[in-house]
């Protein structure tokens, strides 16, 4: 079987969804599953080891001025080359912080038209390459906002287009009408195109044949797996004078961390939990740096700068020493989260979470057993069930176990790639 995956990269962050991507595309290699993984807007960064193609189709800047100018859906291919240059487009982070929400919406729709938006030359040439070069058996679309691509896909290479889900709905709100509306609208024009979604769990798979208008039927539940190579290798945090609360991801509103740093100034006023830190990790983007300096000034004001720590951007070996090293870890998301990644790295490093009780959490933690769930947008709460596994040694200590071992053995890179390609023989007829 011969596998278009066509991916999206993060403007040179570590993103969850490249590292997801990468990591089932490597899992289907081993299974002799010929797979092409294809950059689109930039190149993909993760932190294993990337066997995505080498050139980016969808370059992210031409896409923009596809957008902005008519000009540019005409130039010639040799300066398109020019603006799809690895370190240019890597550098797309800073240039989005100055993107206006009116172009991010506009292109959006635009893009999500397909062959009927301003970049059909990027898509004619992705079909082109496709269908000429690498001429797979099934393609698979990262997620739905490359959903108008399934109909020029099916008709030029006549195979199957699959289509995964990876929280579209929390992009799609944020848009400013009165394109959030068309964005949705042309979502649901295009979900008929596709063949098949796949979703990480069962809430977002009932949430978007909602949000899509697709029947339940029409979209697979596979859960997310992990590379376990060197997690859960460590002795996790054990006893020891001072606790270790963690945070790793993105530092913006959405992943909730303003709640935690409250959560943690609450517990710090809990004399009998002892001595305490806040270690925090991920990628701050420039959109977000006012928001992180707000954090840091409440933790200031409270006197507790000596006791919080941000590591940055962390790769794969810093990681799994950061996950290892806590005693408790939370990902507070303000909205329903489908996907949790790094609840189950930290999981597989025998670290308990304490999750918000909406999303994908109350799923994953009755399946993993690692972990409380909290009331959503409460550090009242939050604050309380962190401090009910800093009292409790011994259910802390359960609680990741459990978890760790449930990780190890359902949620690994080579169930979610069985998983998947189930899925994919059922559209391609394989045995």
């Amino acid at each position: 079987m011969r596998l278009a995956y066509i991916a999206a990269g993060a403007a040179g962050m570590y993103c969850g969804t490249c590292i997801h991507d990468n990591t089932l595309a490597t899992a289907l290699k081993r299974r002799g599953i010929d797979v092409a993984l294809i950059p689109t807007y930039t190149p993909l960064r993760t932190d294993e080891e990337d066997i995505s193609l080498d050139r980016v189709f969808y370059g992210g800047i031409n896409v923009f001025l596809q957008q902005k100018w008519s000009l540019f859906r005409h130039t010639p291919r040799t300066l398109d080359r020019l603006l799809d240059g690895p370190r240019l487009l890597n550098s797309l982070s800073r240039f989005s912080a100055s993107t206006s929400a009116q172009d991010l919406g506009s292109l959006t729709v635009s893009v999500l038209k397909g062959e009927q938006g301003h970049q059909q030359k990027e898509l004619s040439r992705l079909v082109s390459w496709l269908r000429d070069d690498f001429k797979p058996d099934i393609v698979q679309l990262t997620n739905a906002m490359f959903a108008g691509m399934g109909r020029q896909l099916k008709d030029e290479l006549g195979v199957p287009v699959l289509c995964g889900l990876q929280g579209e709905d929390i992009f799609l709100e944020q848009l400013i009408e009165p394109y959030r509306t068309q964005a949705q609208d042309t979502l649901r024009q295009r979900a008929p195109d596709i063949d098949a979604f796949i979703a990480p769990c069962t809430y977002y798979r009932d949430y978007m044949a909602e949000y899509m208008q697709v029947a339940e039927e029409k979209i697979h539940v596979v859960p997310l797996g992990l590379n376990l190579a060197e997690h859960g290798v460590t002795t996790p945090a054990t006893g020891g004078n001072t606790k270790k609360i963690g945070y790793l991801a993105r530092i913006c509103p959405e992943k909730g961390f303003h709640l935690l740093v409250d959560a943690f100034r609450l517990l710090k006023e809990r004399t009998d939990l002892g001595p305490l830190r806040l270690e925090t990790a991920g990628y701050l983007g420039p959109r977000d740096k006012a928001y992180f300096q707000e954090q840091i000034k409440k933790i200031a004001e409270c006197g507790l700068e000596d006791s919080f720590t941000y590591h940055g951007e962390v790769d794969r070996q810093e990681k799994i020493k950061f996950l290892s090293d806590l005693h408790v870890f939370s990902m507070p998301t303000t909205y329903a989260e489908p996907k949790g990644l790094s609840i189950l790295e930290s999981l597989a490093n025998g670290t308990p979470v304490v999750q918000p009780d909406h999303g994908t959490f109350p799923e994953m933690l009755a399946t993993t057993g690692g972990g409380l769930l909290f009331e959503p947008h409460s550090a009242e709460d939050l604050a309380d069930n962190i401090a009910r596994l800093l009292r409790d040694e011994p259910l802390r200590q359960q609680l990741g176990q459990t978890g760790k071992k449930a990780v190890h053995s359902d949620f690994h890179d080579d169930a979610t790639a069985t998983k998947t390609l189930a899925v994919y023989k059922q559209y391609t007829g394989a045995s």
